[in-house]
C-alpha cells in the first residue's frame, strides 16, 4: 500500500522513526512529508534513509510531477504523527502552507492522526473544537496517551506508541465490514417551491447522511448519496471515491433519485428530512401582497418516500434482502413517549431499523451532534448511540451489520 507519513514539529517525532520502520517492514511504500519544524527534532536524511524516498517539505520541488497534489492523489492512506496542537488547528481551517497540507487537502485516502502535544493544549476548547470537526470529517484518531510528557510533567497529551499507531493503520487498510455492499442514502433537507424566491422547507444541514455515506465508503461500500439543499462544506466530509453524489431539490425528485439509486442497493437509508407537503401550484413569478395572493397556500401531500420504497421492496422491486433504515425527528422530550411514536412509524412505514432523536431548538438539525435509538424488529431498541454525527452513523451500520 502507499502511505504518506506526515511529521509535525514535536519531540515525539522520534517515535514516527520506528513507524514509518514497521510499516516498511510490512510491505508498505511509505513517503515521508515533514514540515520545516519537524526537522528540527529528525533531519532529513534520517528519513530519507528509513523510507528510501527522497524528502522535501516545500510545494516548488518537483514541480513537473504537481507533486504537492501528485502525493496526496496517490496516497492509500495518510498518517499524521505525531500531530501537534498547530497541525490539528491547520487542518481543521485547510490550510495549504507546505507540502504536508497540500497533501491532507489532496488526498480522498482515510486520514489516521496521532495527536501529541501537553496536557494543557489538549484540554483546551479550541483544541477539543478542533478535534470534533476532525472527527466529523472522517479523520481518523489514535491517542493521545495518558502519561508523562516532556517536561517533566503528565497527563493526556502523549503520542501513542508507534506499535499502536500501525495496528490502527492496519485496520484502516484492511478490507471494510461493508465490503461489496451497495449503499443508497438520502441527505439534507428539500424544498417544494412557492414562486421563484420562496419555498416550504426545514432546518435539515445534511450532516447526519453525509456522515452515514462517509462511513460506508470508510468500511468498503460503493455509496450513491443523494443530496437535498446541503453546504458545499458539509457535503465535502462525504467526499470519497466510492461516494457517487446525485444532487436534488424537491421531494419529488429526492423520490426519483432514490428509487433508482435502490434498485441495486443492498442497504438503503432515508435520514433526509423529505417535505411531507408541496404547494398545488408554483408560481413562476414573485407573489405579492399587492396582488393578494399571499395570505392563502394550498398544499397537497407528498409521496412518503421510505414506504414507497419499502413497498417497492415487498413487490419484489429490490435486490433480495434488501435492508432499508428510516429516521425519525421528533420534538416529545418524554423518552418512552418518543420510542412509542417511533415503533408506530416503523410498523406503519414498513422499515427494518428506525432510528429516533429528539430534534428541537437545542438539538438534532444544525448540530454537530447527535443521540438517537435505533428501533428494530418487535419495537426493540437494538442500539443507542450519542456523539459526533460520524460516531452516530457508525454505530447506525453496526446495526444493518447485525441485520445482515
Amino acid at each position: 500500500m502507499n502511505i504518506v507519513v506526515g511529521v509535525t514539529g514535536g519531540i515525539a517525532a522520534y517515535k514516527t522513526v520506528h513507524l514509518v520502520r514497521l510499516l516498511i517492514k510490512a510491505g508498505h511504500d511509505v513517503t515521508v512529508v515533514p514540515t520545516e519544524d519537524a526537522l528540527r527534532f529528525v533531519g532529513t536524511p534520517t528519513w530519507e534513509a528509513i523510507s528510501r524516498h527522497p524528502v522535501t517539505t516545500s510545494v516548488h520541488d518537483d514541480v513537473a510531477r504537481v507533486r504537492h497534489v501528485a502525493l496526496g492523489q496517490a496516497a492509500e492512506l495518510v498518517i499524521v504523527a505525531p500531530a501537534t496542537a498547530n497541525t490539528i488547528a491547520s487542518m481543521t481551517a485547510g490550510l495549504a502552507s507546505d507540502l504536508l497540507g497540500t497533501t491532507l487537502l489532496a488526498t480522498e485516502a482515510p486520514v489516521l492522526i496521532a495527536p501529541a502535544m501537553h496536557a494543557e493544549m489538549w484540554r483546551h476548547p479550541a483544541t477539543q473544537s478542533n478535534i470534533a470537526t476532525l472527527r466529523e470529517r472522517g479523520v481518523h484518531l489514535v491517542g493521545p496517551a495518558d502519561g508523562e510528557l516532556a517536561g517533566g510533567d503528565s497527563g493526556p497529551g502523549r503520542m501513542s506508541e508507534p506499535e499502536e499507531i500501525f495496528a490502527a493503520a492496519q485496520a484502516l487498510l484492511a478490507p471494510g465490514d461493508l465490503a461489496g455492499l451497495r449503499v443508497a442514502v438520502s441527505a439534507g433537507g428539500t424544498r417544494e417551491p412557492i414562486d421563484p424566491v420562496r419555498f416550504l422547507g426545514n432546518r435539515s444541514s445534511g450532516r447526519q447522511g453525509t456522515a452515514l455515506a462517509a462511513e460506508a465508503a470508510a468500511r468498503g461500500a460503493e455509496v450513491t448519496l443523494v443530496a437535498a439543499h446541503i453546504d458545499a462544506a458539509i457535503l465535502a466530509s462525504a467526499r470519497h471515491p466510492s461516494v457517487a453524489i446525485v444532487r436534488v431539490g424537491t421531494a419529488a425528485e429526492l423520490g426519483s433519485a432514490m428509487k433508482d439509486a435502490a434498485a441495486s442497493a443492498d442497504v438503503v437509508i432515508m435520514a433526509a428530512a423529505v417535505a411531507d407537503y408541496r404547494p398545488a401550484r408554483a408560481a413562476d413569478h414573485k407573489l405579492t401582497k399587492e396582488e393578494g395572493v399571499l395570505d392563502r397556500v394550498d398544499l397537497v401531500e407528498n409521496e412518503d418516500v421510505v414506504a414507497a420504497l419499502a413497498a417497492r421492496r415487498a413487490e419484489g422491486r429490490a435486490p433480495e434482502r434488501q435492508t432499508i433504515v428510516a429516521f425519525a425527528a421528533e420534538t416529545l422530550t418524554d423518552a418512552e413517549q418518543r420510542r412509542e411514536r417511533a415503533r408506530r412509524k416503523r410498523e406503519r412505514k414498513g422499515v427494518d431499523l428506525l432510528a429516533v432523536n429528539l430534534a428541537d431548538a437545542e438539538n438534532g438539525f444544525e448540530r454537530t451532534d447527535n443521540a438517537v435509538e435505533i428501533i428494530g424488529e418487535g419495537g426493540a431498541v437494538v442500539a443507542e448511540a450519542s456523539g459526533t454525527k460520524r460516531e452516530v452513523a457508525g454505530t447506525i451500520w453496526d446495526a444493518v451489520r447485525m441485520l445482515r
